[in-house]
């Protein structure tokens, strides 16, 4: 399974230039995190990447899409690879909004609040990421999944730290592995 950091969004664009919350709820990608998705596509291609599983959030499924155009892939919403709640781009939006914007994927299972709304515990980050290695051990050929997730959800899984578009490969063991 090869967890794969979203491409820039413009609360990171901001919020680089001054390292000050720019206060923007469940931001769009950039210009440029456009083209890095695009860019992305093919090195998932050789990689072998035939599934996605993406994080709810507008960052996330931008990307996402992005991908499976180009790879010709499905992409499943997954709200248990989402971002730590902490920050103002960790406000996520409503399923409804979201299925306006992309009326193809599948988004009825999303909770009214599924980002959780307030600032989300490191011990309730780590319960939702077993929860998701549990999933994740159960998944076929997980070698072909790539999961578009976020730099604090991948922190926890991994305790590496990625910039935009970063990947890390998570081989899921026998047992389902403790974050």
């Amino acid at each position: 399974m090869l967890l794969v950091r979203h491409a820039q969004s413009e609360w990171n664009r901001r919020f680089g230039a001054s390292r000050v919350d720019p206060g923007l709820p469940d931001p769009p990608l950039t210009s440029e995190g456009v083209a890095e998705a695009r860019a992305a596509a093919e090195q998932l291609r050789r990689q072998g990447i035939r599934r996605l599983i993406a994080s709810p959030y507008r960052r996330a499924l931008q990307t996402a899409v992005i991908l499976a155009e180009r790879l010709e892939a499905p992409i499943e919403v997954e709200p248990l690879v989402r971002e730590r709640c902490a920050f103002s781009c960790d406000q996520g939006s409503p399923p409804e909004r979201l299925a306006a914007e992309w009326p193809g994927l599948e988004l009825g299972h999303l909770e009214p609040l599924w980002w959780g709304g307030v600032i989300e515990s490191v011990a309730s980050l780590e319960a939702r990421a077993r929860r998701f290695l549990e999933r994740a051990a159960r998944l076929e050929a997980p070698e072909t999944v790539a999961v578009v997730t976020h730099w604090g959800f991948i922190r926890c899984l991994t305790g590496q730290e990625v910039g935009n578009l970063g990947a890390v490969r998570l081989r899921l063991p026998e047992g389902v592995p403790t974050p």
